[in-house]
């Protein structure tokens, strides 16, 4: 009795307290939503520094004109113009007060976006469509004030992995063959492939356009029917993988791009897109420089 009365006068109260931790828990759950909210935000409108000089040749591929090499060439060509003067040195840095023009237009660095997309079937990859199909752009139409572009492309019949951004430089170093970045797919069949194509394809096979070698292949349905096949390979050649196995009179029924440079799928659903965080971009700048 005494115990009780000491609950009863102390304010305890099981029912209230079991509703006050749904309450915080509650709380919880919509500051963690918060969280990952302004998370997002910050993902997708990184801040650039505008305070320092910077040389001209990044300046223009922040502006989103064309990667640093090819801004290279503009430069050289005498086609950049700082305050009205042309420069053509190719070390030049462009201080915050200056006015940068390219074809009359003066260009501002933007920021960069990064945007991960699951693209689904029946999507094109472009930025439009004259018969008036579904791009990827209008999946993410909603995202970001920044006008971002695929990079590479999945044909119509192929879904998975799109990664698409306004940064040029990296853009032309993910799609460059030099960089040998590692694409992985999952393709089903009607009927199962045989272990000697899978060996073929470990040896690599000449296609119309070339000698072609997988990075590395097996079966993706452990051996049930050996109607699933996963392989990761880095040529980025023209509907690669299902040429690959029209070589062998296979059609590909069902083809999805289950990694890119390292990034995973995860818990991203069909037609569903997410920002990269900043280490994911860390580290697709991280592969492209070891690569050089």
């Amino acid at each position: 009795m005494i115990n009780n009365r000491k609950k009863h006068f102390s304010g305890f109260d099981p029912a209230k307290q079991k509703q006050t931790k749904s309450t915080a828990d509650s709380l919880s759950k919509s500051d963690k939503s918060a969280q990952t909210e302004k998370k997002n935000r910050s993902l997708a409108n990184p801040k650039i520094t505008d305070s320092e000089d910077v040389r001209i040749n990044k300046f223009i591929a922040d502006a989103g004109v064309c990667s640093r090499r090819e801004a290279d060439k503009l430069i050289a060509s005498g086609q950049i113009f700082v305050n009205e003067v042309a420069v053509t040195e190719l070390g030049y840095k462009v201080k915050p007060t200056d006015i940068v023009r390219y074809n009359k237009k003066v260009l501002k660095r933007e920021r960069f976006i990064y945007i991960l997309l699951n693209k689904p079937k029946d999507v094109i990859t472009t930025s439009s469509d004259e018969q008036g199909r579904r791009t990827v752009l209008d999946l993410i139409k909603d995202a970001c004030n920044e006008r971002v572009y695929p990079v590479g492309r999945l044909d119509r019949n192929t879904t998975g992995l799109l990664l698409l951004t306004n940064d040029g430089d990296l853009t032309t170093k993910l799609t460059h063959p030099k960089y040998n970045i590692a694409k992985t797919y999952l393709a089903e069949f009607e009927k199962g492939v045989t272990p000697e194509i899978i060996e073929q394809l470990r040896q690599g096979v000449t296609l119309e356009d070339g000698f072609v070698k997988v990075d590395s292949i097996e079966y993706g349905d452990d051996g049930y029917n050996h109607k699933k096949v996963i392989l990761e390979i880095h040529s980025g050649k023209n509907r690669i993988v299902r040429r690959l196995f029209e070589h062998f009179e296979y059609e590909v029924k069902k083809l999805d791009r289950v990694a890119f440079a390292g990034i995973k799928k995860g818990n991203l659903t069909r037609g569903k897109w997410r920002f990269l965080e900043g280490k994911e971009v860390g580290f697709l700048k991280s592969a492209v420089g070891k690569n050089r």
